[in-house]
Formats: C-alpha cells, structure tokens, sequence
C-alpha cells in the first residue's frame, strides 16, 4: 500500500492559496480507490483547516515541518520536538539585534496556539500580525507574559531581505535549529522566516505517519527547501514545474506547474484515475 504526501503551499494549492475544482475532484477519485494521501506542511492546522476542510483529509496530517501530528479522528495533536526556552532566547536575540520580530507560537493544554511577540517594529509585521488574528483563531499576547513552561512549537518573522538572511546566519549556527526562508511578497524586499526544532522535519514526519497507518510505500510532492527531508525518505518524489533547482534536482521527476493542477493531472494519469 502507497501513502500519497502533499505539501500545500506551491504544490497542491494554486496562485490563490486554494484547492482547485479540478484537483478536488481528483482527491475524490483517489478515495475512491482507497488511495491514502495526507498533507505535510510548513503552515499551522489553523492556517490549513479552511483550506483542506470539505476535501476529504481524514488522515493523520503533519503541519510546522514536521513538528507536529495532528490526528483529525481523534482531534488531537502528537508532539515532536518543541524549542527549549534557551533555544527560543537565541532566536530571540538574533531577530531583535537584527530589527526583526519574531512571533513565537505556543501550544496550549487544548491544542489551541498562542502567539507571542515583542513590541512591533514595521508596518508589514503589523499587517502580519492581523492577518495571524483574522485567519487563525489563536491569541496574541505580548512576549514578556509568555509563561515560562509553555510549549513552544516555532517561530515566525517578517522582514526586509537582508536582515532576515542575518537571522538566518544567526540561527543555523546553533545545533538544534533549523531555519526556512523564501519571499513574502514578488518583486518586494520582504521574506519570510521559520524557526523551529532540528529534530523536527518533513521527512521524520513521514516516517511517522507510515508506521501510524501501516503503509510501506510513500510518494510525495513538494517545491521547496523544506521538503527536501521529504523527498529523501520517499520512494517517488515530484517536484512541479514552479520548484526550486534544490528540489527539481532531487526529485524523481518533474511534473507540471502547480498553478496548472499539475499535480493532479499526473495522479490522474499515475493511477488511471479517469479509466473506468
């Protein structure tokens, strides 16, 4: 039996962040079939959950890179590896020494998230922030009340480009963090970062989600660096045409652009899925 892993974001969603009609209609057709598939993402269940809801994920599911499993059926988180509180100071330090700040998600006692952060320094961190608030039903406190036992699942920042990649240098000097940047905004000097445990990972994830359903085979789809991991545990991987060279050159092949449901037109034509 094959278990199918997507990512969201430049992968099975299109340019509008959504699941076509095109390809929910083929996430019908591998249930059909009995065909397992589930999500591996870099976003949050809040930041998934209007997206995937109505499209039939009732699998365990891995969101934050791996650092997390959520079990739909049960609705409950299984938690990897959280940052330490030191850990968190050195990610911290370095987005303030650097004019960035840095949003740290908690998990609480029932799987809800709090948000913490230092007083904002931009406008595009303010409008993050309230899209944070709009989008995903979590709290935002400020970092000095974080109770000291929280559960700290990652960080987020915004930023201009040069200094997130001085966060960046910062952060992947330290041995048990691992760290994921790319553009926020086309054609703008902002990106976007992502923090969280090293021990934490797409590819672990899968893994884990092999051994929860007893599956030995997985094939996965994905278009950036944090899918790597992804792609070395996997049987088949495929990257679409709108990936990064890193992840083109590790995948099994390369297959069409994701604004052009190319994921689901090589399911559709990978297991027959419109021969009766």
């Amino acid at each position: 039996m094959e278990l199918i892993v997507f990512d969201l974001d430049g992968t099975l969603l299109n340019r509008d962040s959504e699941i076509s009609a095109y390809t929910s209609e083929t996430l019908k057709l591998l249930s059909e079939r009995e065909i397992a598939y589930t999500v591996a993402t870099g976003r949050t269940l809040h930041g998934a959950k209007a997206i995937l809801e109505g499209h039939s994920f009732p699998l365990p599911q891995a969101y934050k890179n791996g650092v997390m499993i959520w079990h739909p059926q049960q609705r409950r988180f299984s938690s990897g590896a959280m940052l330490t509180a030191s850990e968190l100071d050195n990610v911290v330090r370095a987005c303030i020494s650097n004019g960035v700040t840095p949003f740290v998600f908690t998990l609480d006692a029932d799987d809800e998230s709090t948000v913490y952060h230092p007083p904002l320094q931009t406008e595009v961190e303010m409008e993050l922030i309230q899209a944070i608030d709009v989008q995903e039903p979590v709290r935002v406190e400020p970092l000095d009340q974080m109770p000291a036992d929280s559960v700290i699942t990652h960080v987020n920042s915004i930023g201009d480009s040069d200094a997130i990649k001085a966060v960046l240098r910062s952060v992947n000097n330290e041995p048990h963090l691992v760290a994921y940047s790319g553009v926020a905004f086309e054609g703008k000097q902002w990106r976007w970062l992502d923090v969280h445990h090293s021990d934490a990972s797409k590819g672990g994830a899968i893994q884990v989600l092999k051994e929860l359903l007893g599956l030995q085979r997985v094939i996965c789809f994905g278009d950036s660096d944090n899918d790597l991991s992804m792609f070395a545990a996997a049987d088949e991987s495929y990257a679409p045409e709108n990936a990064n060279d890193d992840i083109k050159s590790a995948a099994t092949a390369v297959i069409g652009h994701h604004d052009d449901e190319g994921i689901a037109r090589f399911l559709r034509e990978r297991f027959e899925l419109d021969r009766s």
